[in-house]
């Protein structure tokens, strides 16, 4: 019997690690990057129903529903799969937008795994990754089946982690907007035409395999020259380094900061010193949230 709706957990993710290269031929930047899911985290109901698809809850200043990844993701589930019926997804947003955070990608995760247990399953893995992938570079990440992953190529190739013990975070939300293709053409001029961010290197095996290896590989090639146009970013960062903070990390291009703690007393010690609403709590995920099935 095909349960009458799914709920899906959403998660947030920072960038532990994010190297940016040259352009492949369609002029997309190649990516490498390690994802770390947070507990802060949007919700979604996946139902049947009605013609099309239908979105509720998400706020006017995520712009037209044609537009959300959310439908976006449906449309393309429901063409591949000849499905038909109609979707009705309804969400509650807590993830700061246009924030590095991955709420939009999450959330268009989520909905293809809702929808593929809705649907008794027609869709694979990989089926379910090819579609992530045609969504976003950040959508496949969310479907490795592990908290933590490294992406390349456009993210649409994945290795996954097991999961580092859970550490509390703060999360300061972005003090100012940042356009990622902005920060892309900033980070592209700061190198030159004939740098193209290529480099060798070797990591050692056990490189992500603990959070002290974490911080001493840890790197976002966004951070210097973000934190250059936007001095605010630049202001939160050197702030949040100046606590007793494990790491601390510009979420993907940003606007998002992420501030990582051995222990919540030495987080809550940081938040005291930000001050009252700076930032969010969360902390990073071991296990990935599970769908939750009701029957009908």
């Amino acid at each position: 019997m095909s349960p009458a709706r799914v709920r899906a957990t959403a998660p947030a993710k920072i960038n532990l690690w994010l190297r940016v290269f040259g352009r492949d031929s369609k002029g997309y930047h190649a990516i490498e990057s390690l994802f770390q899911l947070i507990s802060l985290a949007d919700e979604l109901v996946v139902e049947r129903g009605g013609t099309g698809v239908s979105l509720a809850g998400a706020p006017p200043a995520l712009g037209p529903a044609q537009d959300n990844l959310i439908v976006r993701a449906a449309t393309r589930f429901l063409a591949a799969t000849r499905a038909g019926c109609g979707v009705r997804v309804t969400l509650t947003k807590r993830i700061p937008w246009n924030a590095g955070l991955g709420g939009g990608s999450s959330d268009a995760a989520a909905t293809l795994a809702a929808l593929n247990r809705l649907c008794g399953a027609p869709l694979s893995a990989g089926d379910l990754l090819e579609l992530a992938a045609g969504l976003g570079s950040d959508v496949p990440a969310f479907l490795a089946g592990s908290p933590l992953a490294l992406g390349w190529g456009r993210g649409e190739r994945l290795l996954a982690f097991p999961p580092l013990p859970p550490r509390p975070l703060l999360v300061v939300p972005p003090p100012v907007p940042v356009r990622t293709a902005e920060a892309y053409g900033w980070l592209d001029k700061a190198r030159g035409a004939e740098d193209t961010g290529e480099y060798a290197a070797v990591l050692p095996a056990d490189a992500f395999a603990s959070w002290d290896g974490i911080r001493r590989h840890s790197h976002n090639d966004f951070e210097a020259v973000v934190a250059g146009q936007l001095p605010a970013i630049g202001h939160w960062l050197d702030r949040l380094r100046a606590t007793d903070a494990l790491l601390v990390r510009l979420a993907g291009s940003g606007g998002a900061i992420a501030a990582i703690f051995e222990t919540a007393q030495a987080r809550e010690a940081a938040s005291a010193v930000l001050g009252p609403g700076a930032a969010l709590r969360a902390d990073t995920l071991a296990a990935v949230p599970p769908l939750v099935v009701e029957e009908s």
